[in-house]
């Protein structure tokens, strides 16, 4: 088949949960034998044409955080449709916020299906408009794809119970570390079980700012590293800085870009804590189980399906005991993360998900699609809310 993924930064993959998927999907459906046209943000330096057996296309964006995404993929889309209609048998477009312009692969006679993302109008940044829009697209998306991907239960119901829409349910994948090295965390004063970690965005859905308010209100002995920035600066950030300035345990790394340091930060950490609550099946989450870390999470049913069991918390009250219980029995620690190292490798390997993948994209090219279905519009229960 011929294939194109729209929507996203592309790959290589340094961002996002998105960007890892489309890596890890795309390089095994071309190994497979498949043309994989891949969309990939920035067009201004010489970029590679090709990425593991994938073609790439670079294009501009606008760096704003309203527009960056919607205007590379209407570039995209007019690059498609222009140069690619007529041999393309499927393409996935990735975040609902893309919708709009899914009228033009349809026109186009390009099967699509849009993989849906998290609960995006839920976080605090898109406020106002930002929020109305993406409770818009969710309907848009349910009304003009011929099929949804969602990558956890919880945002298959979700849809289910919003607009009665039927969604293919493909989780992503874990990368499994067995022999992890520590090599490259000691150049950063680091020791293997020495530290707790936290890898996320600064941004209030991910809970860092009552992690790092936990941790401060801990007799943990051991340091905080706290990986992570804000795309785009603001007060909570600041807030952040606040809390780590005044506590010398609390060690703010910023982006570490160096993968395979970062593979053994997560791997030699005494515990992963995990603050996400909005995303689904966190990639984040997912690294840090296949590297056979302890995980402490936010209490929501994303984070639990995913772990199926563990140690929760929901605010810096309920997560200070749990560092202190950690410390105090370390060896118990490191056999939950052997424990989850062995879930991740059982029931989130990227080959299956790929072959979801395909045989969604061959049901696409073959006529299957579920337009039509559900008219986009919320129930009278979930308008209610």
């Amino acid at each position: 088949m011929r294939i194109a993924l729209i929507g996203t930064r592309g790959v290589p993959a340094r961002y996002g949960g998105f960007e890892t998927a489309i890596e890890e999907v795309g390089a095994r459906l071309a190994a497979r034998g498949h043309e994989v046209l891949v969309y990939c943000r920035g067009a201004k330096e010489p970029r590679p044409s090709t990425y593991r057996g994938m073609q790439l296309v670079h294009l501009p964006a606008a760096r704003r955080k309203a527009l960056e995404t919607l205007s590379h993929t209407l570039l995209s889309t007019v690059h498609v449709v222009s140069t690619r209609r007529r041999s393309l048998d499927a393409a996935v477009v990735f975040n609902a916020a893309n919708a709009p312009f899914l009228p033009a692969l349809r026109l186009s006679r390009i099967p699509t299906a849009v993989h849906v993302d998290g609960l995006e109008w839920r976080r605090t940044k898109w406020q106002g408009a930002g929020r109305s829009y993406y409770r818009l697209v969710e309907g848009l998306s349910v009304r003009w794809a011929d099929a949804l991907i969602a990558d956890a239960v919880g945002i298959s119901d979700y849809y289910e119970q919003e607009f009665g829409a039927q969604t293919e349910l493909i989780t992503y994948g874990a990368p499994i570390q067995d022999e992890p090295g520590s090599d490259r965390i000691g150049p950063l004063g680091l020791r293997s079980h020495g530290y707790h970690l936290v890898v996320a965005r600064f941004e209030p859905e991910n809970h860092v700012l009552e992690i790092v308010k936990g941790y401060r209100d801990s007799s943990a002995r051991l340091p905080l590293i706290v990986v992570g920035s804000a795309p785009y600066a603001d007060q909570y950030t600041a807030e952040i800085h606040r809390v780590a300035d005044a506590d010398e345990r609390i060690r703010l790394l910023g982006g570490v870009w160096d993968q395979d340091q970062l593979d053994e930060l997560y791997a030699n950490a005494l515990s992963y804590v995990h603050g996400h609550s909005v995303g689904g099946t966190n990639p984040s989450l997912l690294r840090a189980m296949g590297a056979g870390a302890a995980v402490v999470a936010y209490d929501v049913n994303f984070n639990r399906e995913v772990l199926g069991s563990g140690s929760f918390f929901s605010d810096p009250g309920g997560l200070a005991p749990i560092l202190e219980q950690i410390e105090a029995d370390p060896e118990h620690s490191v056999a939950q993360g052997r424990q989850n190292r062995e879930r991740a490798r059982e029931r989130y390997r990227w080959d299956d998900v790929a072959l979801r993948y395909e045989d969604l994209l061959r049901r696409l090219a073959d006529g299957f699609s579920t337009r039509g279905r559900c008219s986009g519009r919320r129930s009278s229960a979930a308008r209610s809310r």
